[in-house]
Parts: structure tokens; sequence; C-alpha cells
């Protein structure tokens, strides 16, 4: 745990004097339209850390959006352009914020809603059904035959305690398996990632490893930092086989637990399809004329050295059946039920 955090507080220096070197340069840096388009592209140019996974030639890039940028251009012109050049990065960490909007990948976002692989209708009224219960950030019931216990973690934006743990563990100790529904969850604390991690047996298991961008070219990275799985109380471990639920929605921190759990935890499972990935830190700044940017400027491997921020893909794929669906069946869940069930 010390390891982790002497790593995070490195990756949070960098992060600080980078933004105090942008607070100065921008001082000496002109605000006018053209001006600010050039520092946002050399700032991407020199700092996002996916050009070869997302297979942009930022180049390219420049050569189709810097004729579209004029000293006479209005502000909700150049946003447009601004906004659509960082869109070619197909990065849903990556935003371009004014006063009057906030720019967001169209592509990315119809990736994750449109390709999702839950029905929250048929979830609640046959899974859940109308008597399930509510632990903390969790909705959670038993479900086949009370064999196996289903827990619904809708966002990692919501607070996980020892406590929730503690008293999920009691109450599902005689079920075969558990569920964790993590499909449609878009990410947020990446605390909540080590909390939720809990439930799996403690150790210091070496989950992935992370660079973050500190030279100009595309290619330049810091050294490895190496993450280690922060140990716990065994109290909240539960001790049974789990299978995890993911889609093309879960993202970010998601995408990180994804990431964790696989391979690393013999008893964990990953079933549904592909995450949405998501796995660089974003960082941001100011630009010339007072709008602010953010995109993403590490990466994250996992114990191979491959690179999922495209997705993480799971243990076994399935995906919604329409017509189980319009039964009232979640293939997913059954094929999860199945697996921890050895049917």
């Amino acid at each position: 745990m010390k390891k982790l955090h002497i790593a995070l507080a490195f990756i949070a220096f960098v992060l600080l004097c980078s933004s105090c070197e942008k607070v100065f340069m921008e001082k000496e840096t002109s605000s006018d339209p053209v001006s600010t388009f050039e520092y946002l592209w050399k700032t991407v140019d020199e700092q996002y850390s996916f050009f070869d996974v997302k297979g942009v030639d930022w180049d390219s890039v420049y050569a189709v959006y810097s004729p579209k940028v004029s000293e006479k251009i209005s502000d909700d012109s150049l946003f447009s352009v601004l906004g659509a050049m960082l869109n070619t990065l197909d990065d849903g960490h990556t935003n371009l914020v004014s006063p009057f909007d906030i720019s967001h990948n169209e592509k990315v976002y119809r990736k994750m809603y449109e390709n999702k692989n839950i029905n929250s209708e048929v979830v609640v009224l046959n899974y859940l059904t109308i008597n399930y219960h509510t632990t903390g950030s969790f909705a959670h019931n038993a479900i086949r035959d009370g064999q196996i216990a289903y827990l619904r973690y809708s966002s990692f934006v919501d607070a996980i305690s020892d406590d929730d743990l503690v008293y999920l563990v009691n109450k599902y100790k005689n079920t075969k398996g558990m569920i964790i529904d993590l499909r449609q969850n878009g990410g947020g604390s990446v605390d909540n990632v080590w909390n939720l991690m809990k439930l799996f047996p403690s150790g210091t298991r070496q989950l992935y490893k992370t660079q973050i961008k500190n030279g100009p070219g595309h290619n330049e990275f810091s050294d490895f930092s190496i993450v280690k799985q922060p140990e716990h109380d065994e109290k909240t471990t539960y001790g049974h086989p789990i299978v995890v639920l993911t889609d093309r929605g879960s993202y970010s921190a998601t995408s990180f637990f994804s990431l964790c759990i696989k391979s690393n935890f013999p008893e964990a499972t990953i079933v549904g399809d592909t995450t949405g990935g998501g796995l660089g830190l974003p960082n941001g700044g100011e630009l010339p004329n007072g709008w602010t940017y953010r995109f993403s400027i590490t990466r994250t491997l996992d114990n191979n050295d491959n690179n999922y921020e495209n997705g993480m893909p799971p243990d076994v794929t399935v995906i919604l059946d329409p017509v189980q669906t319009a039964q009232g069946i979640d293939n997913v869940i059954e094929t999860a039920c199945d697996i921890l069930l050895g049917e």
C-alpha cells in the first residue's frame, strides 16, 4: 500500500508541476484564435498518451483543422473546431470546456450506450424484484432459489464502506457464488475500485503497471510504476466464486476494476461484453483564451504488457438475447449463474 501511495503521490507531483508550468507559459502566449489553436494542438501532441492505440496521425489532424481557424473566427466556431479536433482521439476522457459549452465525443458515447448489454427493467422486475435490498450503494438480492447473491453497483462515484461489505458477506455467506453487475457503470473514484476489491482475498498481488507521458515525443514515457493490491481485513472477503458483469458502458474505473481482477484472481470470472476502456488518467490545463481542456496523459498495461485502453474483454462473451429479454430473462445473468453453479 505504501508503494501505491508513493506512486500516486509521484504522479500527483508531476501533474502539479505540469500545471504550474502551463500557468507561466500561458502568460506569455497570445490569446487570439490562431495562437489558441496552435497551443492546444501542440500540447496534445506532446502530452497525449494514446496516439498509437487510437491509431491517430496527429500531423494529419493538424492539416485538416488548422485551415479552419482564422483571426476573425467567432468563439462558437472556434469551439466547434477545437472540440472536433479533440474528438478525433476517440477518448471519453477528452473534453474542451468554455463558459458556454462542453465538448463530448459522440462516437464514444454512442458506442457505450447503443451497445449496452443490460435491460434495467428486466433486472429490476425479475432479478432484484420489488423486494430487493439496499445496502449503501448496492441493490441486491438472492437469486436461483437463494443459491446466488446478486449485487447491482451502478456507479463507482458511489461510496463503498467496509461496513457495507461485511454486511453483504454475512448476509450471503451460505450462497454458492456472487454476481457483481457493473454493466453501464460509467466509472468514478479509484478509491471505490480498491474498496470493491475487498470482496476478494487479501494479498499484495501485482495488479498492473502505469506510465506517465513525460517527454514531447509520442513514445516518451516515465518508467513503469507497479501497482499492487492493497491489503485488507479478511472480514470483507466473500470466500466463494464471483462473476463480474460488464458491457461497453462499463468505463474508466470499471475498466480498471476488470483489469485488476482478470487473471489475478482465479475465483473471478468476467462475463458479458468488452468494457468501454478509459484506462488513462486524464489531466488538463487552461488555454490562452481562458478555456480549459483535459485528455489522457498516462497509460496502463496489464502484467503481460497488454494495453486495454480501447476496452477490457470478458472471459466469457455473452450478448443480451432480445428474444429472451422479451420473456423477462437476462441471459447474461443466467450464464453467470450457470458458471457459478457448474451447470
